[in-house]
């Protein structure tokens, strides 16, 4: 488990990158530069809360939805499908360059930043965790990316803690964009932004590898068979 959540926080570092050419420009115009420092920083914390809050909710659905290709066996299966799946997307939008892939999703997309523009308008501290997590609610190709991870832990709880982990993995470049644009250059920005297809493919392959049971230590575990029933004693058979 605390390797996939590493792979979690690794992921959002390196996407969030991405995140800042996408969710900057509401970072920029949060109400907190007329603050002093402790506020002014406690404010950006508390809009990053909201945005991990809101990553939470698609990770525990997607981690009940895994759980249950676990109870039923299928875990391998579901591994590495979302594996290969991955590698295909991977393949369209970076390698091809199909970019145009996009969810339609205007309908959800207009009332999510109608709500935005309401609560930005106000001006207010007490909005800025609602900012937030109507922010993380927004479609992002990487935020469902990260999803299929949360998937794959097969686990409603743990699906929960891998969005979590992928959102705080987002929150030293958010921190830094919201205090100062200048702190991280566009070369920087483009330089990590073209590591993201190389930190997808590296989660790609090890969902792959976990689902081939391969019985390697925390990359590739022995996975239990579908029926396989284990006993626990509180005492020593005799």
């Amino acid at each position: 488990m605390f390797l996939t959540l590493l792979y979690a926080l690794s992921m959002g570092f390196i996407g969030s990158f991405h995140c800042i050419g996408m969710c900057g420009p509401i970072a920029l115009t949060l109400p907190v530069q007329h603050l002093d420092g402790v506020r002014r920083q406690a404010g950006i914390l508390l809009y990053n809360a909201g945005r991990v809050t809101a990553y939470a909710i698609p990770g525990t659905i997607a981690g009940w939805l895994g759980q249950q290709f676990f109870l039923g066996g299928l875990q391998q299966w579901l591994s590495v499908t979302l594996g290969c799946g991955m590698l295909l997307f991977i393949l369209l939008r970076y390698v091809l360059n199909k970019g145009h892939l996009r969810m339609k999703t205007s309908f959800y997309d207009r009332y999510i930043k109608k709500a935005l523009g309401v609560l930005l308008r106000k001006q207010q501290l007490s909005t800025l965790y609602a900012i937030g997590f109507l922010n993380g609610l927004l479609p992002c190709g990487l935020v469902w990316f990260a999803v299929t991870g949360a998937i794959a832990t097969g686990s409603y709880i743990q699906g929960g803690l891998f969005m979590m982990a992928f959102g705080l993995g987002t929150l030293p470049a958010m921190v830094a964009i919201s205090w100062c644009n200048d702190l991280i250059s566009i070369d920087l920005r483009n330089r990590l932004r073209r590591c993201i297809p190389y930190a997808m493919t590296v989660m790609a392959l090890l969902l792959i590898m976990r689902g081939l049971n391969l019985n390697i230590p925390y990359v590739s575990p022995a996975l239990p068979a579908p029926n396989e029933r284990v006993m626990q004693h509180c005492y020593k058979p005799s």
